[in-house]
């Protein structure tokens, strides 16, 4: 079987205007006006295939074809949520493939064992509170409402707050909390997002691990005064201390922990921001990832004692917060199994291969089996308006999914039995 390419990428065309960033990338953030339409969009065509919807209460689209066989779903899909100044590949991807490979299944009239349940989960990015995959944590229980209510955006306004304002029952949230048991497999197609596939000319990863991850936030407190009259050797210097902990925290990450440790630190805010002032505050916001989870304890560790080092060299007060976390994740050896036997089978080359990067699918780890395809990103770029990724290695990652879940939740024919 095959996917129809040029009806995938119609409704790429259609999704992807959807911005409100137009002439520079996508952005389109969850509980938006640009969220709302693709959304609509996306109703529209689940409506002309007869898919039971059902949004949950923090805005997950969970869209069945074959409710009726009140079995445990095959569960395919990813986000349609953006960075700012996002690319136009990353999440959508793996929400399109999952729409046209149940078009596909329908017009061929497989005949079906399993559900099949097409997923876009909500606030993956973390653009408006600042936590990574909050659709998904929350559907696999790993936030409860108390929580939501003290995580805020930039503005103040509360994830409850938010979501009850894009039209949503936050308060019901418990009932939507998936269980062991009704999933059957979830398996998600997305783009690389780096330069591996692409270096080694393979069309298909089939990824083993998902690296955990830590986000802190330090905050650096001193003494806000005039840059010219105050000495060296009188000050209390934030940004002082923050840029020495910045560059420890590239030392220790590279030199310190693993070849497979990464550590970040790209989000930074001084207060009050002005040239001729020494800063009052300064936060920022520190990244560190690893397939490995000794390798995130190396780096964590490190950076606490250097931040008490550094605030008590420069006089200052100082606050590590944990504010995201997810686990490695190793991906189930079935669902690799069975993607590498499907790519096999359609004649692609593919790379068994880690994730630096974390995705929603991570978070269902233990409540069911759970796998990941991944197709090139030219130049390794995302999270920008110059990702890209071709619609020959689109249609190639879309057509080892639309095989594995044949072979997974569809009836065996006479030639599937060969």
């Amino acid at each position: 079987m095959e996917i129809n390419l040029g009806r995938l990428m119609k409704d790429f065309n259609n999704i992807i205007g959807f911005t409100s960033t137009p002439g520079n990338g996508c952005t389109r953030f969850s509980y938006s006006e640009e969220d709302q339409k693709a959304r609509e969009y996306l109703f529209a065509r689940m409506e002309e295939l007869g898919l039971d919807v059902k949004v949950d209460t923090i805005g997950n689209i969970r869209a069945t074809y074959g409710k009726e066989l009140n079995k445990p779903s095959i569960m395919i899909g990813s986000h349609h949520d953006t960075v700012k100044n996002g690319g136009k590949y990353d999440g959508l991807t793996g929400v399109l493939a999952a729409l046209e490979i149940i078009r596909v299944l329908k017009e061929e009239k497989a005949e079906l064992q399993q559900p099949i349940e097409l997923v876009s989960f909500a606030e993956e990015e973390g653009s408006n509170f600042g936590i990574t995959m909050l659709g998904s944590k929350v559907c696999a229980g790993k936030y409860g409402l108390e929580e939501l209510k003290k995580i805020q955006n930039p503005e103040g306004k509360s994830v409850c707050e938010a979501v009850k304002d894009f039209g949503l029952e936050i308060d019901q949230m418990e009932k939507d909390i998936l269980q062991k048991g009704e999933v059957d497999a979830m398996i998600e197609l997305h783009i690389e997002q780096g330069q591996i596939l692409e270096s080694q000319q393979k069309p298909i990863g089939i990824v083993q691990a998902i690296a955990g991850m830590r986000t802190y936030k330090v905050t650096i407190e001193g003494d806000s005064n005039h840059a010219g009259t105050t000495p060296m050797d009188l000050r209390s210097d934030p940004m002082a201390g923050a840029a020495e902990i910045i560059s420890h925290i590239r030392k220790t990450a590279k030199c310190d922990a693993l070849p497979t440790t990464v550590a970040t630190v790209g989000k930074i805010e001084c207060i009050p921001n002005i040239p001729n002032v020494i800063p009052h505050k300064v936060e920022f916001y520190v990244d560190i990832r690893d397939v490995e989870a000794k390798g995130v304890e190396i780096v964590s560790s490190k950076l606490a004692q250097k931040v008490k080092e550094v605030s008590e060299e420069y006089s200052l007060k100082s606050t590590i917060e944990l504010v995201g976390k997810s686990d490695t994740v190793k991906l189930s050896s079935r669902i690799i199994g069975q993607i590498e036997e499907t790519a096999i089978e359609q004649g692609f080359d593919y790379l068994k291969l880690n994730s630096g990067a974390v995705h929603d699918t991570a978070m269902l780890s233990g409540l069911t089996d759970i796998g990941m395809i991944f197709i090139p990103s030219k130049g390794g770029k995302s999270h920008c308006p110059e990702e890209y990724t071709s619609e020959k290695d689109i249609k190639a990652g879309c057509d080892v999914l639309l095989n594995v879940v044949r072979k997974l939740a569809c009836k065996k024919t006479e030639k599937q039995k060969i």
